[in-house]
């Protein structure tokens, strides 16, 4: 196949996934194997498929398009599995679930994991080939490693061809996630690589900065696929410069890669790319020869670190979900947190910040399981779920299949806790389920969810506390972003508009709350909570000051708020984004959650 490649069908998202699934155990998650000091997910064949000697290693980006791709991995496995291509995907050190990197942090750990990973998938598989499928950074490290770890064959999707151009795009990208967050200057990480609350460690970017795939001498693969993103020309000319050097190369448009990379809550999925993708490995999986003899899988694999040992498990009906115990080190004490995710965030979480909380907590002698739910990171979808599964009741499903694994290893009683979405199903769980002893919702949008209401839409209008806009109102940098056609006005008054009406509807609940949506969500809310006294279960509400949740929260329940419950207490952590993405935010919040855990134990 040469030139580049255009496909005729399009699927929805929801038939892509349905044609992965029928094909793939049932929706099954991959078995987690713990190698080096990180954790990887392994992909078998498919029951029934026509087994190849070929096996997929997944070389993942960094930073905020990590966060991006990583249902595109999941996606890309599954269909590689219905080719009879065995795979693995894993973290490098000092990201996602794996260890911490050790000090001074440089490549050379990220690639000894690349060369263990390779080593690991040819022992279970038993592949005598080997595929790399990187994206970003991890096509770039496909390229530089492919002869060392003895790969014929990629698929190199957005390729960083200038480790130069690629830091100055990081620094312009994370301005810009930084101010759809809301960010201020003076809350943002501005010293070194950042993007999204992730720091590049100096040494691995200092190594970035050096590459240039355009001076590459020697074919590193005899056939690659390049995934070509639109406009730009380096892609191309990385392509033509393998050509020259004797790769067989095929080419394909990255068409949504914009869509994708832009936010992980609202990443749509390259369903033409991953049809592209498969429709070129499956000329390359069948040799004729079968593969190797491989190793069994093992039944239980523990990560071990600073105070904590983690294992990753998969639960629920047929391993459907993927999560990871952490465990103190030492004895343990209080109660098992259940950390649920926040929109599609991997369990890992914003910034990493779910899997720093979980070893935080181990090292206080708290236990906890973070998890995936169904059609969220590596876990794939539940059968007969909705697509958008966001302030879905399908989601309790899953917290259920939570507690039952906690309860199954002794570990209650259970606190729910989460940010955001998260927050929501955390208090959701709590209502549904009794074991659930005590809930820690943070920054909290709403605890009843109209189902008239657009989750997409929702997600879109990213709104603010009026006291936001108030003091945005009189920042100087608020007019130049105006002006320069940053912000959308349109969206803004409309925003406000909203909050103008709720706070008018609060000053007639009793007629608005039976004639009005919101009024009734409201008195179901009110409902809950009462539900939750009378069970005696406490509830720590905690926002980021000037937090959109928290001015609903007194909308919602007036001037007396929720004190009239002895079970509830209200904790505001100041100078803290939505995300609490400053430090010290997540060490307030830590500390907050630390003592909720002991106090339920």
């Amino acid at each position: 196949m040469r030139g580049r490649m255009y496909l005729g069908e399009e699927k929805t998202e929801a038939k892509s996934e349905q044609i992965a699934r029928s094909a793939w155990h049932s929706g099954e998650a991959a078995h987690p194997v713990v190698f080096g000091a990180t954790v990887g997910l392994y992909t078998p064949p498919a029951a029934g498929s026509l087994l190849s000697d070929a096996a997929v290693l997944f070389l993942s980006p960094w930073g905020f398009e990590e966060m991006c791709t990583r249902k595109l991995w999941r996606l890309l496995a599954e269909r590689a599995a219905t080719l009879g291509l065995a795979s693995l995907r894993f973290d490098y050190p000092g990201t996602g679930d794996a260890l911490d990197l050790s000090e001074p942090a440089d490549l050379a750990a990220w690639d000894d994991s690349i060369i263990e990973a390779a080593r690991t998938l040819r022992r279970f598989s038993g592949a005598r080939r080997l595929v790399l499928i990187g994206h970003g950074l991890g096509a770039t490290f496909a390229a530089r490693l492919a002869k060392v770890l003895g790969a014929d064959s990629a698929v190199l999707m957005a390729p960083v061809v200038s480790g130069r151009f690629y830091l100055r795009e990081l620094s312009a990208w994370s301005k810009m996630v930084d101010e759809g967050l809301g960010l201020r200057q003076e809350q943002r990480i501005t010293e070194g690589t950042a993007v999204a609350g992730l720091v590049l460690p100096e040494k691995i970017a200092e190594t970035v900065r050096g590459f240039n795939l355009e001076r590459l001498e020697a074919q590193p693969f005899a056939r690659a696929l390049i995934v070509e993103r639109p406009g730009r020309e380096k892609d191309a000319a990385f392509a033509a410069h393998l050509a020259a050097l004797g790769t067989t190369i095929a080419r394909l448009d990255y068409a949504g890669y914009d869509d994708l990379v832009s936010n992980p809550t609202l990443a749509h999925q390259p369903l033409a790319v991953i049809d592209g993708v498969a429709e070129w490995l499956a000329q390359l999986a069948y040799k004729g020869a079968n593969a190797d003899a491989s190793e069994p899988l093992p039944t239980a694999v523990d990560l071990a670190g600073d105070g904590f040992v983690e294992e990753p498990v998969r639960f629920g009906d047929n391993a459907r979900l993927f999560g990871t115990l952490c465990l103190p080190a030492g004895t343990r004490r209080g109660a098992t947190v259940l950390l649920f995710g926040t929109a599609y965030d991997r369990q890992a979480g914003w910034a990493r910040g779910v899997t720093e909380t979980a070893r935080n907590l181990a090292r206080n002698g708290v236990a906890s399981l973070r998890f995936d739910a169904a059609n969220v990171g590596d876990s794939p979808p539940a059968p007969a779920a909705p697509e958008q599964v966001q302030y879905s009741d399908a989601q309790l499903a899953d917290a259920r299949a939570a507690v039952d694994l906690l309860d199954k290893r002794g570990l209650g009683p259970v606190v729910a806790a989460g940010r955001c979405s998260g927050a929501y199903l955390a208090f959701r769980a709590a209502v549904d389920d009794r074991r659930i002893a005590a809930v820690v919702p943070v920054n909290a949008y709403t605890f009843r969810w109209d189902p008239d209401m657009s989750v997409d839409e929702a997600l879109k209008v990213n709104p603010r506390s009026l006291d936001d806009y108030r003091q945005r109102l009189f920042d100087p940098a608020t007019f130049r972003r105006l002006f320069a056609g940053e912000i959308n006005l349109g969206r803004a008054l409309s925003n406000v508009g909203l909050q103008i009406l709720r706070r008018l509807i609060a000053l007639s609940p009793g007629l608005f709350g039976r004639f009005t949506s919101a009024g009734r969500l409201s008195l179901a809310a009110h409902g809950d909570f009462h539900n939750l006294a009378a069970r005696k279960v406490p509830v720590l509400l905690i926002y980021s000051e000037g937090d959109v949740g928290l001015e609903r929260l007194k909308l919602d329940f007036g001037r007396r708020g929720l004190s009239h419950h002895g079970n509830v207490t209200v904790e505001t952590i100041s100078d803290a984004d939505h995300n609490l993405s400053p430090p010290q935010a997540q060490a307030a919040y830590r500390a907050l959650l630390l003592d909720a855990a002991l106090k339920a134990g």
